[in-house]
């Protein structure tokens, strides 16, 4: 599905932000979008936390079963 497949992209971009604050103390995303407190800022990381929690589901599903239907 195309929207696993976005939630999943969204999420690995989150990671890979926190992983830079982690590491180096840097936010990308505030730095792109000129701070944590700007709206776009906000959008993205609520649209980051949405998909992780849709890649919750991705966990339970049966992949076997969607992979005859391709």
């Amino acid at each position: 599905m195309i929207i696993d497949k976005i939630a999943l992209t969204l999420a690995i971009i989150g990671g890979i932000n926190w992983g830079s604050v982690g590491l180096f103390g840097f936010d990308v995303v505030a730095f792109l979008f000129g701070g944590p407190t700007m709206a776009l800022s906000r959008v993205v990381y609520t649209l980051v936390g949405l998909s992780a929690l849709w890649c919750i589901s991705l966990l339970f599903r049966d992949t076997a079963a969607a992979g005859e239907r391709t």
